[in-house]
Order: structure tokens, then sequence, then C-alpha cells
């Protein structure tokens, strides 16, 4: 049997990989599913998984290693061991998972507890895609198992391989915290049905009532024998139970080789799980043809983009960004339906979640815009359905609201999507959510610091300090924590929303708020040449005090709204142009956090094009590699690899809602992207190889005057063509 065993799984590795598929390697099939999986900080590394799934799959399904929380996903390539398969939907390593799932196939003796189910994971024998991954492991009691799933948005297959096995069985954790879940065994229909309540961000958020994860399983195989465990202690043949530390387990006849289940999940209920489940996978089809059908769905998406002069390398960093820009935001609705963790009521429509705000508006979004074009009016449409449902906007839904971050920069998302022609979306509607965090603080604003990741008890943070912001034109720091930071962040919004104002004919909002926009001066201190806290009294403070995830260089080029103005306020462009070196050259700049990403681009408002295209090769190289600590710091839901992508074909969206790129330097010949609105854009450097600069950039050959172009011409397709002359 185990020579079988052996021979079955050199066949699945030969599957994995693209040999299964031609000689030549697709897109898809350069995706290292672990890069950003591990690094030398506990939390400050890449933060990804290889969690399989859709493409903005709704349920993600991943191998754990470890007990997931808050600051901890449930898989890190430096752990030598496995305690389980997971159904997830924690979107970060700074997020909490809620309405997950753990299975684990074992042998022999039931162990439910997480150490003591533990086994050693074979490196060796693990495989993972987008829409497939394996892994085998060996019982305390010697026999071998071998693990495989596939998935769709909202359902999963698996299968399970037990070899030398006298009482194959599968063990199932609904709930291991205080709301917990509940399972319900059924054995004259080869199901089992659970749920799950928890989420790990609930303190940060308010309390929901009717929020809980379903999930319908189908077994291929007969139950020989099930039962139910609750806070430790087993009861066997019992169908049902529930609790805070609860799960089952259902053994199979002792000649049982392979056993496949197919999941469905549903935040609706159990009925819609089991639709989910039929129409995603069905009874009929086979693992190998879900397999086969997710991989064409990725691969389809992937292939948007095609590149000439790329190493192998090369190309598996770029796709693999690729592939993880495409996870987020993800799909929260189930066919026309969605539950509301808003109002906790279901309702008709599209919906996503999962919205990273404060580090996606940078670029994720933008990007989507160019090969998601199709999802953006929804997603856009999503945020406005927050609003409508429960009066404001979250500056970070995980579901609900959960104040992490700072800045309400669903403004700049919505913002940037009307300047830039989508307008899928009640107009009106949007424009009322972005200006109400304009314009109205938080309840007890000036009773509350707002610190960072504050319980609920102060309900929703919105804009922290508005009051005293609208009053003096700063966040006062005796009031308010993060106020240098707050302000600045502010400014941008206030910058973002004016654009829609003006386009929406609200002209006296668009004075106001371009005036406000400027409100970043009232925090530059000229004697230091940096912003600087002040109290409300007008002030100085520390200069260490109320900056967020960095310190004052972090936040020293942070006005992107007004590039210009904070260029005069510098002391003109050749000062400016000294103090960006000088971030750059002594080691100021953090690639590994979002509030430097566009720094290198500013040098374009000086008309240095030659200082973006020298610099950026070493921050690509510094930051992006293959292997599994290949990104100096989190994803954040597709944010670094936005960043990468746009890098690496030569432009960058500095400013949102301004309607152009800032141009940089491709990093390869040639790249040509099929735009999800039908154009083409082919992005050319010729003998790229022989030059650090191409400073003559043309747009279907007319040459630009400028290092910009706007976004609508890149989006009409064409030749973007960059060259020394």
């Amino acid at each position: 049997m185990k020579k079988t065993f052996e021979s079955l799984l050199a066949v699945l590795f030969t599957l994995c990989g693209s040999a299964s598929f031609g000689a030549e390697k697709a897109p898809v099939d350069y995706v290292n599913m672990f890069i950003g999986s591990c690094g030398p900080h506990v939390t400050e590394y890449g933060g990804t998984t290889p969690a399989v799934s859709d493409p903005f799959g709704m349920t993600q399904w991943c191998a754990a290693t470890r007990l997931n929380k808050i600051s901890a996903t449930m898989y890190h390539h430096a752990d030598d061991r496995l305690i389980g398969f997971m159904g997830t939907h924690q979107p970060a390593i700074w997020m909490g998972d809620y309405g997950y799932f753990t299975m684990m196939p074992q042998s022999g003796v039931l162990r439910t507890d997480p150490e003591q189910r533990a086994v050693p994971l074979e490196r060796d024998t693990e495989c993972g895609t987008p829409y497939y991954y394996t892994v085998s492991h060996t019982e305390p009691d010697g026999s071998r198992i071998r693990t495989e799933f596939t998935a769709t948005s909202r359902s999963s297959f698996f299968r399970f391989a037990y070899a030398d096995s006298g009482a194959p069985m599968l063990m199932i954790e609904a709930g291991r915290m205080c709301e917990g879940g509940g399972i319900e065994i059924i054995p004259e229909r080869n199901e089992i049905r659970l749920y799950n309540k928890e989420r790990f961000d609930a303190h940060l958020g308010p309390r929901l009532y009717r929020f809980a994860c379903y999930y319908v399983l189908r077994f291929s195989e007969p139950f020989a024998d099930f039962g139910t465990w609750a806070d430790g202690t087993v009861s066997e043949g019992r169908r049902s139970d529930a609790a805070p530390n609860v799960g089952g387990y259902v053994r199979f006849a002792s000649d049982v080789r392979t056993v496949e289940v197919r999941i469905g999940s549903s935040f609706i209920d159990y009925a819609q799980a089991a639709d989910n489940l039929d129409r995603e996978i069905g009874r009929e089809r086979t693992f190998e043809q879900v397999k086969a059908s997710g991989r064409d769905r990725w691969n389809r998406e992937l292939s948007r983009v095609s590149i000439k002069g790329a190493s192998e390398d090369d190309l598996t960093v770029f796709y693999t960004a690729f592939f993880r820009t495409l996870q987020y935001p993800r799909e929260f609705s189930e066919y026309g339906r969605y539950y509301s963790p808003f109002d906790e009521r279901i309702h008709e429509g599209t919906s996503y979640t999962a919205y990273s705000l404060w580090d996606t508006f940078r670029a994720q979004h933008p990007w989507l815009q160019l090969v998601q074009s199709e999802r953006v009016d929804a997603m856009v449409r999503s945020l406005v359905q927050m609003y409508e449902e429960s009066g404001w906007i979250p500056k970070w839904a995980n579901p609900t609201f959960t104040n992490i971050m700072i800045g309400t920069h669903a403004d700049a998302v919505i913002a940037d999507a009307y300047v830039n022609g989508f307008r899928g979306y009640d107009l009106e509607a949007a424009y009322r959510a972005i200006r109400k965090d304009a314009f109205t603080p938080p309840t007890r604003d000036e009773h509350y610091r707002w610190g960072d990741r504050d319980f609920w008890n102060g309900g929703y943070e919105a804009r922290a300090g508005l009051t005293h912001y609208m009053k003096a034109g700063y966040v006062a720091s005796d009031r308010t924590d993060e106020s240098v930071a707050s302000t600045l962040e502010y400014a941008l919004d206030d910058y973002c929303i004016a654009q829609m104002a003006k386009g929406l004919g609200h002209m006296e909002d668009y004075r106001v708020l371009m005036e406000r926009s400027r409100n970043y001066r009232n925090l530059y201190n000229p004697q230091t040449g940096f912003f600087q806290a002040r109290r409300s009294s007008g002030e100085w403070d520390a200069d260490d005090v109320g900056f967020t995830e960095g310190a004052n260089w972090t936040y020293r080029f942070c006005v992107m709204q007004d590039v210009p103005g904070l260029i005069e306020l510098m002391g003109g462009r050749d000062a400016f142009v000294k103090a960006l070196d000088e971030n750059f050259d002594k080691g100021h700049y953090r690639h590994d956090n979002e509030p430097g990403h566009h720094y290198v681009y500013l040098y374009a408002h000086c008309d240095r094009l030659d200082k973006i295209q020298t610099r950026l090769p070493g921050i690509l190289a510094a930051n992006y590699r293959n292997s599994p600590d290949g990104l100096s710091g989190n994803d954040d839901l597709g944010q670094m690899s936005a960043w990468y992508i746009f890098s690496v074909m030569g432009f960058y969206p500095l400013t949102p809602a301004s309607g152009e790129y800032a141009l940089g330097i491709p990093a390869f010949e040639e790249f040509e992207l099929a735009l999800s609105n039908g154009n083409r854009l082919k992005i050319v450097a010729r003998d790229r190889k022989k030059h650090q600069t191409m400073e003559v950039v043309r747009f279907n050959g007319k040459r630009l005057d400028r290092p910009f172009i706007p976004v609508r011409e890149i989006m009409q397709g064409g030749v973007l063509e960059f060259s020394t002359k």
C-alpha cells in the first residue's frame, strides 16, 4: 500500500506544476504562493498565506501551521508542524479571522487539541498554487495521509488519501473562542453542517447578534462512526453540539482509502451554503474538473499582462504580485444577495468586503481600475451601501467597523474612481457618504483621544479630532492621538472629495475643501523642515509625537495633493530634491510600510525623471524577491504588490483623484496589457538593459513634455514608449 501511495504522490506533483498543461509555462504557473509567507520579524514580513480560492473569493482555504489570531496568520513558512486545514476569512496578518473552521484528517485515536493533533510538516510533499494545494503527513501510528484541495469563491473540494490506515477519520473544529459555534452530523445524508460565530476583531467594532458563517460538508463515503466534542469532552454518537470550543468527528470503514468532501460556505444560512456549493462545484463534477476550471479562471485573469525581456525569477515575482492584487476586496455577496454586518439584514445586490483603505487607496485600487474595471463600480457601490446601512463608510471593514488606522480613505478611492470615469453607482449618495467624513466629527470627539485600535466603546472613529481640525486647521496633539499623520491624511482626503464636488457642481464644498487640502502647512515647522505636532493652544509639541507607524521622516513628504506647495514650503526645487536625496541616501526611506510609497515619484514635480529612474531598481531589488521572505513588509491586501506592478511597468498613481500618473521607467523591454475595458496598452523600453535612464517618453508617437500622463489616455490604450532620444 505504501508503494502505491508514493506512486500516487509522484503523479500528484507532476500535476501540481505546469508539466500537465504543456511544456510552456502559463502565467499562473509562475505564481509562487510562498513569497511573503515568512521573514525575520514576528509580524513585519509579507504576511501572506498559500490560501486557495477564486479571484476575489469570499472564503479562502489554507493549511494551518499555527493558531491564527490578530497579528498571526494561520500559516508561516518557517513553522515545522501542521495542525489542520482551514476555511478562513482573515485578510491580513494585522486583522482577525471570522467565521472560520478547521479540519484535520487523522488515523487511530481522535486528537482535538491543536498541540496534540500537530504532526510534522513535510515540506518535500507540499505544493501550492492559486487553485490547488496538497501536502502529506505521517500520523503517530505510522500511517500516511495525503490532503489536497481546490476551491471556488464560496466552496471547496477536499480529497483525503489514507494509506496503511485501519481507522481513517476526520476531526472538525467549529469554534475555539468565546462566541464559538455549532455542529450537526447527519449520517443518513453523509453530511455535516456547522456554523462559526467568532470574530477576532469583535472588540474593535459593534456587537453583531446575527452574524455567523455557515458550512455544508458533503462526504463521498458513509460514516462508520461519529460524535461531537465540546470544551474537551467527547460524546460518541452525538449528532449535534454547540459551545465556545466545539467540534465533531467522523470515522470511515477500515478499508476506505479515499474520502472526498465538498464544502459550501455562506454568511446567509445553510440553504444558501448548499446553493453556493451546487452552483460552484455540484455533485457530479470530479476533483480534477474543479481544479482545472479553477486554474483556467486564474490563468485568464493573469494572462491580461504579458512580458518580454524578464528572467524566470522576474516573471515569478511579477505574476505572484499580480495574483496578490486579485484577492481583495473579497466578494461578500452570494448570487444576488448578501448579509450586511452593518444593519444585520439580508439585502439584494452585490457586496465586497476587506477594504484595507489606509493601504490600498495608493496603488491597489488604481491597479484594479485597469485590469478589473468590470468590478470597480460594484466595489464603490459596496462602500456606499455600507454608508446607507450604518451611516458611515468604515475605514477597515472586517467585515464590519474596526476603527483601525487613520484617515477616511474611502474618500480617495471613490473620488479617484469618479475622476477616472467610473459612474455605475449612485453618484450623489456616494458624494454624501464621503462629504460626511469631511464635515461630521465622530460622537464624543472632544472627549476621546481615539488611540490606535481602541475598543469600540468610543463608537465609530471616522476622522478623529475633526472638531479641532475644522476650527484651527489641524488635529491637536493634546486632544487626539496620531495628530500629525491624521492632519496630513485628512488634507489629502479633503482634496479628493473636492474633485468629486467640483465634478458634481457642489462648488462651495469644492472651495472649502480645496482650502482645507492645504492644512498640512499648519504643522510644518520651518525651523526644522519637518511636520510637527501642535497642541490646541498652538504651541509646538515634541517632535516625536503624533505619527502613525513611523516618525517625522516617515511623514516628511506625505503631501500628495499639493506637491508644488510642499516644494515651495521646503525652499524650492533644489532644496526639495536635496531633502528627497537625503531621505533615500541616509536610510530614512522605509518601503516596508505605506506612507512613503509615493516618495520616489515626487521627483517628477521637479522634472527629475532621471532621479526616479535611477532609484527605482534599487528599491525593487531590496524589497521584492522570489523567496518565502521575499517581501520586506506586509503585503496589506495587495498594496505592496500593486506598487511593484506599477513601478516595473513605468508609471504610478502619485496623487489620487488627480487623473494622472507619474512616470518612472519599465523594468523590462516590453509589456502588453489587455485592459479590462477591451483596449490594449503596450509599454516599450527597447534595449532596457543597456540604459539606466530613458527620459524620452512618447505616447502613441507624441513626445510627452512633462513626466506625467493622463489616466484616461492610458485607459484608451496605445503605445507608451521609453527611449534615450
